[in-house]
């Protein structure tokens, strides 16, 4: 073959076979087909999906010749390619790609294209879609041009006709779009951002140390001019800092032993950064977004952008009136006294706990789903802390049940649907009440991913407002351009 993937440009894409194995409804393979097709390559998209489903991408796609294999997959399609774009959740070991000569993602065909940009990079189990939120929200005051892409369900090559050199760039990785890139030497961040790491994907990875070393690789490729920012508080914070080769900078939720450089946050929630010779205030103690856990998210954002250049009174005003982002502790509305929180996005049961403590009393909690393999053993710690728990039926709440009952937390269900365990939630709720769907576990078997789940709590919510009169403008909640 005579094409250097190590040396590709955008005129090497024209004539190119490409072939695109997984479409989706949102993310890489829908922005790669786009790409690659309209940069007149020859563009074939196969997906074990059927069509009906596939539907809403395809529809995005009508304007190109693209070549559809639907419901299967042909080794051919893999042999014969110049390039084949694999979405992250697909196995390496699959056999189609071992077909493959060249394998690479929507993400790597970014970083090929797009060597000299700015990138500051953000992984970690939970927290990160608001972190990086959060970093572009403030960045976009100052450097207007700053793009944001990855994990959050907009790939980088949606924007990357528009995608100047000077332009900063922010990118969420996951673990699985992490170990595409090992051995490829693309990555080099200049910050990169590790917010925690907590047992997930339990199902896919043989073991913890597995999935650990995937998020290792966020800073495998970084010098010592660079930054790696650690999780101080984090069983694996530690290792980060001792093994990157950039300088390793702690962010903690209380204060940092004497000597650390890093940020933390006060007794009063305020949070700071210190050099050792100067401390910083980089965010106040009042925030729109709610949650203990935000105020962390926050201030890991907030030692990003001040490490970056950005000035402290900038991220202190941007920071504090930022209110997060739709399915990650979203409030969808607030009708009658009674709050509507979608937090779809908590697919493991730390999440889902740090969503109940974020309120002091009348939780209503709507959680469960299907297992990824994780230890659930931490939602015993909600005693006392949820007005009462509605479970959706599945192999996670088959583990959830167990212990909730040894630990004589209430609940209701199992519930076949989504719609019937929030009837019973609004049905018992009383003024001042929050009902939270922060499920702790996949969505799939009841939905497609966890983005319709949030979608039909939502929809759930509006019929609800619809019968009472609809919300007012009071009760919207606007979130920043994204």
């Amino acid at each position: 073959m005579s094409l250097k993937i190590e040396y590709l440009t955008v005129k090497d894409i024209k004539g190119l076979k490409i072939t695109v194995m997984g479409l989706g409804l949102n993310g890489g393979g829908l922005a790669s087909a786009l790409f690659f097709a309209s940069k007149g390559a020859e563009v074939t998209v196969t997906d074990l999906r059927s069509r009906e489903i596939l539907a809403p991408s395809i529809e995005k796609l009508k304007n190109f010749n693209i070549r559809y294999v639907l419901g299967r997959h042909e080794i051919e399609d893999f042999k014969k390619a110049d390039i084949v774009i694999k979405n992250p959740a697909v196995r390496k070991n699959s056999p189609y790609l071992d077909a493959a000569e060249i394998i690479e993602t929507d993400i790597s065909i970014f970083l090929r294209l797009c060597r000299k940009n700015i990138i500051i990079a953000v992984t970690g189990s939970k927290g990160k879609s608001t972190t990086v939120s959060a970093i572009f929200h403030a960045m976009k005051t100052v450097h207007k041009r700053t793009k944001l892409g990855g994990n959050i369900t907009t790939s980088p090559l949606s924007f990357i006709d528009d995608t100047r050199e000077s332009d900063p760039v922010v990118l969420e990785l996951s673990s699985w779009q992490l170990a595409d890139l090992k051995d490829k030497n693309l990555l080099h961040p200049e910050i990169s951002v590790i917010t925690n790491i907590l047992p997930d994907h339990q199902n896919s990875y043989n073991s913890m140390d597995e999935y650990v070393e995937d998020k290792k690789l966020i800073y495998k490729g970084q010098t010592e001019k660079q930054i790696t920012l650690c999780p101080y508080d984090d069983l694996y914070g530690k290792s980060f800092y001792s093994e990157t080769e950039a300088e390793g900078i702690y962010f903690s939720k209380s204060v940092l032993p004497e000597g650390i450089k890093g940020a933390f946050l006060d007794r009063d929630g305020y949070g700071f950064y210190t050099d050792g010779s100067k401390t910083v205030q980089i965010l106040d103690k009042d925030l729109s977004l709610k949650g203990e856990h935000n105020r962390l998210n926050l201030l890991t954002a907030a030692s990003a952008l001040y490490l970056f250049g950005i000035k402290p009174e900038i991220i202190r005003k941007t920071l504090s009136v930022f209110k997060g982002i739709p399915d990650r502790m979203e409030l969808v509305a607030e009708k009658n006294g009674i709050a509507f929180y979608n937090d779809t996005t908590a697919t493991i049961p730390e999440a889902a706990a740090a969503a109940v403590s974020s309120f002091e009393k009348g939780v209503r909690l709507i959680a469960g789903g299907t297992d990824k393999e994780l230890d659930f053993s931490i939602l015993s710690n909600l005693k006392g802390k949820t007005e009462m728990i509605y479970l959706l039926e599945g192999t996670g709440t088959d583990k959830i049940i167990p212990v909730l009952e040894k630990a004589g937390i209430v609940f209701k269900g199992p519930y076949s649907s989504l719609s019937a365990s929030f009837k019973d939630a609004f049905s018992d709720a009383d003024t001042g009440d929050k009902i939270i769907m922060s499920p702790g576990c996949a969505s799939f078997g009841m939905f497609k991913n966890e983005f319709e789940r949030g979608e039909a709590f939502r929809e759930l919510v509006r019929s609800v407002s619809e019968s009472e009169g609809g919300i007012t403008s009071t009760d919207r909640i606007n979130y920043p351009a994204l």
